[in-house]
Order: C-alpha cells, then sequence, then structure tokens
C-alpha cells in the first residue's frame, strides 16, 4: 500500500493517508538492454509511477561508496576489492624497443674490398617478445636489402631460450642465425625504459663505417696537366652562334635503303655537334626530332680504344686524340659520324661568311644532289597459262576488278556476219587421218576462227565442233605478245598450226574470192599465185563458168599499176603460153606487185639480194635464153611448181656459169610445196 505523508509530518505510522483515487500500483521496469547487452537500471519512479524523491547517485559514485570504510563501527574492517587486471599485449601495445647495430660480411670475389661492414635495425615488440632486423634500403647499392629477419622470437642458446628485452644492451654481441650483430645505440624511448626498469645501460659506440664507400666518397685523383685554353673566353665570345650544314645520308646501296636529308648543327661556344632530321609530310616516318643528341663527336681514337665498348659506356678524354672542329665541316666533303657518312652539300650564310673571316674559304656553291626519278618500271605480265585470251587474262594484272578488253566496235559493225570459209586437211603421219576434211570459218569482225569436221559414215571418226569460236597464235609468236592469224594468212597450200595441230588449206568458197578481189593489197603473192593456180585448175564443162573464173583474176589484176612487158625488157619467154607471162601484157605483174608489198620480209629481201648478186655475175658470163621453156615443158600443169628430182636434173643440163653455192642458196629460197620446187624465182635471177 502507498500512501503520501502530509507536509510537515514525521513519517510515522498513522501520519499518513491512503490515496483513495489510485488505481495503479505496479513496480517500474528496471531491466534494459543496450547494444544486445542485458543492463540493469535504477528506478526513477516508485509504485504506480509515482516520482521517488531521492538523489540518484552515478555508478563512480556508488563505486566509492562501496569501497569507503566504516568508521564508526564496530568489529573487523572490510577488505577492499583487487585492481583491475591489463594483459601484456594491451599494456605493450605499439611499444618497441629499438638498437642501431651493424655486422661484418667477408667479401672473397673482390680485388678492392674484403669484407663489408652493414648497417642495421634491430626491433624488440614488448607486447610479444618477438624480434626483427631491418637493414636500411641503399639506392643503386646493388645488394639485397630491407627486411633481412622478419618479425619472430629469436633463440639465443641452444637450449631454446629466447632473447628477452633484458639481455640487451648497449655495446655487446648477440648472435641471431649465425650472425654476429654488435649493438652500438639505441633510441630515446629505449633507453627510457630500460633505464625505468632498473636496467643500467653502456656508454653509446659509434658507428663502424663501410672501408669501400668512403672510398667511393673520395674524389678520382687526376693526372692530367690544366689546359692554357680559356672555356669562359669561348663561351662569352661564341655564345649563340651556330653553324648550319645541310646534309644527306645516301643509304640506297643496303635493302630498303634511301636517301634522307638532315640539318648539322656545330656550336661554336663548345665544339658540340647536334644532328637534326628532317621530316616531309607522308613520309610514313615517326615525328623524332633529332637523330643525335648534342654532344662532342671524336674524329681520332687512340689504338687502345678499337676494342672498348663504345655502345655501353662513354668516350673520356683519355680515348680521343682529335675531336671534331668547324674546320671539319666543309661544303661538298663527305663526313662520317657514329658510323653513317654524311654529304654536306649546302650551309646558311652565317656559316659562309665565317669561313670567310676564319678560314679565308670564300667559294662554298650549293651542291645539287637531286636525283632524277628513274623510268618507270612497265609491269611484267605473268606466264599465259592457257585459258582463254591472252586478253583477257591479262586484265586481272591491270585493275582490282577486271573488265572486258575493249573492243573494235567499228569493225564489228563493218565486219558484222562476214565470214570466210576455207577447206583443210590434218597434216598426220596417221593414215586415218590423211582423209579427213576440215572447214574453217574466220570471222572477221572478231578475228575468231571455228573448225567444224564433217561426219563422214562409216570412218570411226565422230564429226562435228572440232573447235570453238577463239582467237588463234601463230605458233612463231610468244605468249606474252601473240600474233593471231589473220584473213591474209588463209589460202590454198598454206600451213595453219592451231594449238599443235597443222592443216592445210585445200580449197575456199566463192565469198573468198570476192573478198580477196575487194582486198588485194593485202594479199600475199604466194596467196594470190594460190587462187590463180585454182582457178586454173578447174575444168568445167560449161564454158561460161571457165571464163567467169578467168574473169575474176582479170579484175584482181586490174586493180595493179601497168608495168612494160618483159619482152621489151628482154627477159620474157615468149610463145611458152607460160602462166607466169600474166594477162594484158604485163607478165611477172603480180609477182611483182606483191614482191613490193613484202618488202618488210627478211626472207623476200634476202630473195631479192641474191638475185641481184646472181645478175650482176651473168653481165660477163652470158646464159642460155631458153631457161624458161626447159622448166616449162615439166610443168604440164601450169602450176609453177615441179619436182625435186626433175629441177635438179635440169639444172645440171643447164651448165649455169654461177658458183654451186649460189644456186644451192637460190634453190633453198625458192618456195616448196609437197616435194615440188617453184621455179619462178629461180628462172627471173638467170633472166637477161
Amino acid at each position: 500500500m502507498v500512501s503520501n505523508p502530509v507536509h510537515g509530518l514525521p513519517f510515522l505510522p498513522g501520519t499518513s493517508f491512503k490515496d483513495a483515487t489510485k488505481a495503479a500500483f505496479h513496480r517500474s521496469q528496471t531491466l534494459g538492454y543496450r547494444n544486445g547487452y542485458a543492463v540493469v537500471r535504477h528506478p526513477t519512479v516508485g509504485i504506480g509511477g509515482e516520482r521517488l524523491q531521492v538523489n540518484q547517485l552515478s555508478q563512480a559514485e556508488l563505486d566509492e561508496l562501496a569501497n569507503k570504510a566504516p568508521v564508526l563501527t564496530y568489529g573487523q574492517p572490510k577488505q577492499a576489492p583487487p585492481a583491475e587486471f591489463i594483459p601484456a599485449h594491451v599494456a605493450f601495445d605499439k611499444k618497441v624497443l629499438k638498437f642501431d647495430a651493424y655486422f661484418q660480411e667477408d667479401v672473397p670475389m673482390s680485388t678492392e674490398e674484403h669484407y663489408r661492414i652493414r648497417q642495421v635495425n634491430i626491433y624488440y615488440y614488448l607486447e610479444d617478445d618477438s624480434m626483427s632486423v631491418v637493414e636500411p634500403v641503399v639506392e643503386n647499392s646493388g645488394i639485397l636489402q630491407g627486411k633481412l629477419i622478419k618479425r619472430q622470437r629469436l633463440t639465443k642458446n641452444d637450449q631454446g631460450d629466447h632473447y628477452h628485452w633484458k639481455d640487451l644492451n648497449r655495446g655487446i654481441n648477440i648472435t641471431i642465425y649465425g650472425k654476429t650483430f654488435r649493438i652500438v645505440d639505441c633510441d630515446r624511448f629505449t633507453q627510457v625504459f630500460l633505464e625505468s626498469q632498473g636496467i643500467e645501460l653502456n656508454p653509446p659506440e659509434k658507428m663502424a663505417l663501410d672501408p669501400y664507400t668512403e672510398l667511393r666518397k673520395q674524389p678520382l685523383r687526376k693526372y692530367v696537366t690544366p689546359s692554357d685554353f680559356d672555356q669562359l673566353k669561348q663561351f662569352l665570345t661564341f655564345d649563340k652562334q651556330v653553324l648550319r650544314f645541310y646534309a644527306i645520308w645516301d643509304d640506297t646501296d643496303s635493302m630498303f635503303g634511301e636517301c634522307r636529308t638532315y640539318i648539322i648543327h656545330y656550336y661554336l661556344m663548345d665544339d658540340t655537334v647536334e644532328i637534326r632530321e628532317v621530316h616531309e609530310r607522308n613520309d610514313g616516318r615517326d615525328p623524332f626530332p633529332l637523330l643525335m643528341n648534342r654532344q662532342r663527336m671524336p674524329k681520332v681514337l687512340v689504338e687502345n680504344a678499337k676494342n672498348f665498348p663504345q655502345c655501353v659506356l662513354e668516350i673520356s678524354d683519355q680515348e680521343v686524340l682529335e675531336w671534331y672542329t668547324a674546320k671539319d665541316f666543309i661544303v661538298g666533303k663527305p663526313l662520317t659520324i657514329l658510323g653513317r657518312t654524311f654529304f654536306i652539300y649546302d650551309c646558311d650564310s652565317f656559316t659562309r661568311q665565317y669561313y670567310k673571316e676564319k678560314f679565308g674559304i670564300s667559294d662554298l656553291p650549293r651542291i645539287d644532289v637531286s636525283k632524277k626519278e628513274p623510268p618507270p618500271v612497265k609491269p611484267e605480265l605473268p606466264p599465259y597459262n592457257g585459258y582463254g585470251l591472252v586478253e583477257d587474262s591479262a586484265q586481272n594484272c591491270f585493275v582490282l576488278i577486271p573488265k572486258a578488253p575493249k573492243k573494235d566496235v567499228i569493225k564489228m559493225l563493218v565486219n558484222d556476219n562476214k565470214v570466210l570459209r576455207y577447206l583443210a586437211a590434218l597434216e598426220s603421219p596417221i593414215p586415218e587421218d590423211k582423209d579427213r576434211r576440215f572447214v574453217f570459218s574466220y570471222f572477221l569482225a572478231s578475228d575468231m576462227i571455228s573448225i567444224f569436221e564433217p561426219p563422214v559414215r562409216n570412218s570411226g571418226i565422230i564429226g562435228g565442233k572440232y573447235l570453238g569460236r577463239t582467237k588463234v597464235a601463230k605458233p612463231s609468236s610468244t605468249a606474252e605478245n601473240p600474233i593471231y592469224y589473220g584473213p591474209t594468212d588463209f589460202f590454198i597450200g598454206a600451213v595453219i598450226e592451231v594449238f599443235g595441230h597443222r592443216f592445210v588449206i585445200l580449197d575456199t568458197d566463192n565469198y573468198v574470192l570476192k573478198y580477196m578481189e575487194s582486198n588485194a593489197a593485202q594479199y600475199s603473192r604466194e596467196a594470190l599465185l594460190s587462187i590463180q593456180n585454182r582457178v586454173q585448175k578447174q575444168e568445167g564443162p560449161a564454158p561460161e563458168l571457165e571464163k567467169e573464173k578467168k574473169q575474176e583474176i582479170e579484175n584482181v589484176v586490174t586493180q595493179l599499176p601497168d608495168y612494160p612487158k618483159l619482152s621489151e625488157q628482154g627477159t620474157a619467154c615468149p610463145g611458152s603460153g607460160s602462166t607466169f607471162t600474166g594477162t594484158k601484157g604485163r607478165p611477172w605483174i603480180m609477182d611483182q606487185e606483191l614482191s613490193k608489198q613484202t618488202k618488210e620480209d627478211p626472207g623476200v629481201q634476202e630473195l631479192e639480194a641474191l638475185i641481184d648478186t646472181i645478175q650482176k655475175q651473168l653481165q660477163d658470163h652470158p646464159c642460155k635464153d631458153n631457161i624458161c621453156e626447159a622448166f616449162q615443158i615439166y610443168d604440164k600443169e601450169a602450176s609453177g611448181y615441179i619436182d625435186k628430182e626433175m629441177f635438179f636434173k635440169i639444172c645440171d643440163s643447164l651448165n649455169l656459169p654461177i658458183d654451186d653455192s649460189l644456186i644451192k642458196e637460190l634453190i633453198r629460197l625458192c618456195p616448196h610445196r609437197e616435194d615440188k620446187i617453184n621455179y619462178y624465182h629461180f628462172v627471173r635471177a638467170f633472166s637477161k
């Protein structure tokens, strides 16, 4: 039950009264959670939520009251609570003892030093009695430095006892893993800590120094006599004065070499040389400004410096006998620098003025080093592989995307649907091929040839298309420059070689005769003779047909210019009736006209030269006049050809006053056909 005392009355029984309106009699909560832990809270209100009229004490005050010894009580006083325990890893956290020490290391492989002194720092960690040894890193020492012994507890004897901070002091030696370290000093914290623990410290010692390192610190002794040359005066006199030369480096003799231009700067203030590259737009090179940095260039080295590793070490004054100076740079002379030969072809105006005043050289003309561009190399076509036409295959070598070769459109329109047809026989040693006949079709619009073999029953050979329409090159031409067969190459008796097969033209159609009549100037002498002989050999029952064929030959001849009769020149064979006497009083007219058309043929020129030689020899030795009749007697067909045997018998019977070698050469140059010789040129050579 809770009662409220009346103000001014003591809190005694009978002086308190109940509150009849009070309905809550619960106690306040004294337990709570903070950061996941249960904690006790002191109540601030009483039963029913009434405020307690007491002073709240803090935890420190409560602890003080608990530890306060009573003075007004009787009996034994209470024992005070023990002090709070602090572990070592908390008490000595981040407290490290530092000692300065060194150890000596033997150097057996060096002649300059026998031992080496290495300075280290020894750290002792109080929290776990561990130690570490660290050597300060020296730049470019060449020694692996840093942490020599990582942090750990180190044994001091064979019994397994570990080093303690009580074992460490200044001026003592400690052995760690076979190495003896001499402790010479410690830092201020270590000194205070050891003295606070009652340890008497030894006096500090001086750190030992490495003898080789101290030797390197001493300056090198020079045994060079000082020069009287005043470099300061040279610097003040020639400051900012630079000689500029224009040079080229011609490296075209080596593989992928080229001719490149450079600018050479010679600084008068310190006799240094600098070589700069001259870059052009789109030259394909990285824009490096310098080929050689500014430095003095040696001209003559000492004899012992030939094997000196110049690519690794710098060249000092002891290895050089003579340096490059301004007098070595002359326009028009080569200069070798670092293995490259530079040709100086020009300089600037200041350099010309300097050479004129200093050396008396006034003539330094510019030298033209420009090279003429070589003529463009004509691209060579690869060898012909035999497929398709050469012109069509060559288009793949000219452009990336080949196009069809251009055609003569005017020629195609003029000669459209014009075809020359010939009958031919296959020249073959096989007996079955002798009776085979072929029809050659020559297309004037495209200069192509097609071959058709008429089928023959029971011949055992399948006829039909023998060769499709294509261009056929002559066997004497090359694959790179082919010479194709033309319409003038087809005549009776001509031999046409088509891809290794030889064909002999036997006959033509009437359209060929009309074409030859309209283009007689294009055909050779032999072609016109073959047509003339063909017309004469044909025998028909209708005299009108024979008269028409003779008229065709007459039309061919009438297109040729008039010539004097051979009887007027004393070379005709009157009354012989030979086909060589011609028509309309123009003997040999067809051959003489055609001989002019073939002046460029070397065989015809050789034949004409031989005939002139024979006729000159006959001026002093007259010849018989019946030579032409002697050959025509045995030429019953009037074809102009007789057998070889009969030809040689006639020559022996004539007793010609000419050297036998000339006669044999003349017979060789005369046209031959099927073991027969044309005696036309032979008779012409001995005619008066």
